[in-house]
């Protein structure tokens, strides 16, 4: 992967206000590959006090970002379609993974799963974005 592309995107990844309200950190990058974590935190329950489905969505929402944008030019969600398979315990270290499985020139595929620190599978999830032809705008020129 490109150092400059991996960079821009660790910087800007660290200065998403979103991502900074539940804790994700960017573990990895590849060009094609994300890993984010998170700590699963009071906060983020439902009214079951389990996992909040947003909380899950939204780690694997960025690791998609991550890996969507890794090759320098901007991609945009299409489509989501995740499956929750188990919650994991209060304070567990949620960590999601998005893997490119097809890339054309306008679109591409991605794999991503979530699981805890004991390695129990959390959620699935197939995504696609739409490619557009224009470099990550917080690239230096």
């Amino acid at each position: 992967m490109d150092e400059i592309i991996g960079k821009a995107i660790r910087q800007q990844f660290e200065m998403e206000p979103f991502g900074n309200k539940f804790g994700l950190k960017l573990m990895d990058i590849q060009e094609g590959y994300a890993k984010v974590e998170m700590r699963f935190t009071d906060d983020m329950a439902n009214m079951l006090g389990m996992a909040h489905g947003g909380a899950i969505f939204s780690l694997m929402d960025a690791a998609f970002e991550v890996a969507s944008n890794s090759h320098g030019t901007m991609a945009v969600a299409l489509n989501m379609n995740i499956n929750y398979l188990a919650s994991p315990a209060r304070g567990a270290l949620i960590t999601a993974e998005a893997s490119e499985i097809n890339k054309t020139k306008r679109t591409a595929t991605y794999d991503i799963r979530a699981n805890d620190d004991s390695g129990k599978l959390l959620a699935t999830c197939q995504a696609l974005v739409y490619r557009l032809d224009k470099p990550l705008s917080f690239l230096p020129v």
